[in-house]
């Protein structure tokens, strides 16, 4: 999925940014999701906090409410979110130096005077590629749309009872693929591990492991006891806190 959140005060200019984005992205089999914001307050810094996958902001670099140049800041520096790409849009051109002065990795500076819809979808073929070659991320189709989820928010995959389909439990929701256990281990990192025949496991989502009860918490609350006595040795000496 793609997450584009576009800021920007006059809402029926956001609006058709988000109109050629949207009309860009049907070419496409990828989940989109559009967030559109009039200022940078508290509403946008709380909300751009949650939103989890691959995000694109298309940020005015003046409202009337803050600057786009401090919430790609508060992103980079506060969120510590170097990964998200980044397009400021602004009527005045003489902000541009400023903007890249300040070293936030700007995926793009557009003036909206000057042939920006050109330019913005010219911008949106270089975030597709961005997409399609993300590295550590796990690429498959579910409801025949190709979806791509980054290693680091995957909790764990089950394979399903008396089924050929495997659960992918992410910090943000679950996915069913039809995949083998084993087949989707080998497009794994060496942070995730089997458990049992039937789990894996992202050690870097395990919270803790009560080795007496053989239980595994993690960090978003969800316990597991799927552990076969043939992991349980393996599991104890990966997780960083073990008792």
């Amino acid at each position: 999925m793609i997450n584009f959140i576009i800021c920007d005060d006059n809402k029926n200019f956001a609006e058709k940014i988000k109109k050629i984005v949207q009309n860009y992205m049907m070419s496409f089999d990828i989940d989109d999701r559009f967030y559109l914001y009039e200022d940078y307050e508290q509403e946008f810094k709380q909300k751009i906090k949650d939103i989890k996958g691959f995000k694109v902001y298309i940020l005015d670099i003046e409202t009337k409410c803050g600057s786009g140049i401090d919430a790609s800041r508060y992103i980079r520096e506060d969120l510590d979110d170097w990964n998200s790409l980044i397009i400021l849009l602004t009527a005045h051109n003489e902000l541009k130096f400023e903007a890249l002065s300040n070293r936030l990795y700007l995926f793009d500076f557009l003036n909206k005077f000057d042939d920006y819809e050109k330019k913005l979808k010219e911008d949106l073929e270089r975030i597709k590629k961005n997409y399609d070659y993300r590295e550590n991320c796990l690429t498959f189709e579910f409801n025949k749309v190709i979806k791509k989820i980054d290693f680091k928010h995957i909790v764990m995959i089950e394979k399903e009872k008396d089924s050929k389909k495997c659960i992918i439990k992410t910090t943000y929701g679950e996915y069913t693929v039809y995949k083998t256990l084993n087949n989707i281990l080998k497009l794994l990192d060496k942070r995730f591990i089997k458990i049992s025949r039937s789990t894996i496991i992202n050690m870097d989502q395990v919270s803790e492991y009560n080795y007496s009860e053989n239980k595994i918490i993690f960090k978003n609350g969800t316990v597991s006891y799927d552990i076969s006595r043939a992991y349980k040795k393996k599991v104890c000496n990966s997780v960083k806190l073990c008792r």
